[in-house]
């Protein structure tokens, strides 16, 4: 019988990092800190990938990691600190910024609906919906039952769409 895969650190960063980078700003990691956060994630991956018995998915096992180290960052008190600058920015934009900007502020909405859910139900919604894993191993890599991992996902869903509906109703953001 085999033992687990050995996994050499190199080969995890490199296979990974995209994830990583794309689930703790999922997780509500504030694009400034993102740097810093997934390094945290991956101090914690070398430390512990001996420990890593091949019991699931490696990716399973990195959104542990970033789940644990996304919420002690969401618990930081310096995650509200403003950024002064010297000047106003400037209000009008290039035609061919109106695109990234709209995509921008779809992101920032996203972003702040996905504050308003519950951890549990936030890493559901996002493992499933914007990572689009199997629902076996979104309930595994919650560690939830398969059912409750759909319940999850359906209330998710369903404070999604009325986050929508109500900021689509208080001003045409879309």
């Amino acid at each position: 019988m085999a033992g687990p895969p050995v996994l050499r650190f190199q080969q995890v960063y490199a296979e990974s990092a995209p994830f990583v980078w794309r689930t703790l700003r999922r997780l509500g990691v504030r694009e400034a800190d993102l740097e810093d956060v997934s390094q945290e994630v991956f101090v914690v991956v070398h430390r512990r990938l001996a420990d890593f018995d091949g019991s699931s998915a490696v990716r399973t096992w990195l959104f542990g990691i970033c789940r644990r180290v996304a919420a002690d960052y969401r618990k930081r008190a310096h995650i509200r600190r403003e950024t002064a600058v010297s000047e106003l920015p400037d209000g009008a934009q290039p035609p061919e910024q109106v695109e990234v900007v709209a995509r921008r502020q779809a992101r920032a909405l996203l972003d702040r609906i996905l504050d308003g859910l519950d951890e549990d139900k936030r890493a559901v919604f996002v493992l499933f919906e914007l990572e689009q894993w199997p629902m076996s191993e979104v309930a595994e890599a919650v560690g939830c039952p398969l059912q409750t991992a759909y319940a999850r996902l359906y209330a998710g869903r369903q404070y999604v769409q009325q986050a929508v509906a109500r900021a689509r109703a208080e001003g045409g953001e879309t």
